[in-house]
């Protein structure tokens, strides 16, 4: 069954969003993950895996919303699969960030000051928002509850970015070094909380 003709148009726009979610966040991604090995910030590390992490999310929407304007239905086993190797990549991520930020912490490990990193994270903030009302207002638009779930994936991003940017802001003027493994667990947390709705298949449910 084909979808009706008044979805099409806003169903080809949704493909849009997806596919930057894809191209930019893989590129944050690669840009943090090099930027924190390079200063040794634990958040920067995470929030960059995070950022890299969430992209089959948004493949998965770009390939429901492709099997709807073809007027096939998605393979939601496969789906599923997917989602629960992308569960297991965040509890990694999350112990990542516990484990070194527990030992920076023990031992006093003082990372370097990143101007990339902060460069990064301002961009995020400026563009996730935005990036989060398009899919936002198509989702509703559209009744499709998959685009409204990787919204809200979107929203997490931003507030990985506002948290992560004010520990390397305090780190860059008082010098605070604890403050990048506590921003690391804060990382930890949103990833156990994405993880766990990933296995739980809350963004393949059914929309009908």
């Amino acid at each position: 069954m084909t979808i009706a003709e008044e979805e099409t148009v806003p169903t080809r726009r949704a493909l849009g969003p997806a596919q930057f979610t894809v191209a930019y966040n893989m590129a944050e991604g690669i840009a943090s993950i090099l930027f924190g090995v390079l200063a040794g910030l634990v958040s920067v590390i995470g929030f960059g895996f995070d950022s890299g992490i969430e992209s089959p999310a948004a493949i998965l929407v770009g390939l429901r919303l492709a099997a709807r304007l073809r007027g096939g239905q998605p393979n939601e086993r496969a789906e599923k699969r997917t989602l629960r190797i992308v569960a297991l990549t965040f509890y990694a991520l999350a112990a990542y960030a516990v484990i070194v930020g527990i030992h920076d912490l023990s031992v006093g490990e003082r990372p370097e000051t990143s101007t990339g990193s902060i460069i990064v994270l301002i961009l995020s903030i400026i563009v996730m928002p935005a990036l989060a009302a398009v899919k936002m207002r198509i989702g509703r638009r559209l009744g499709n509850r998959l685009i409204l779930a990787d919204a809200a994936e979107t929203r997490v991003c931003t507030l990985l970015s506002i948290s992560t940017l004010i520990a390397l802001i305090a780190f860059s003027i008082w010098g605070l070094a604890w403050v990048d493994p506590i921003a690391g667990f804060v990382i930890a947390a949103f990833a156990l909380r994405e993880g766990r709705e990933a296995w739980q298949g809350e963004l393949v449910e059914d929309e009908d």
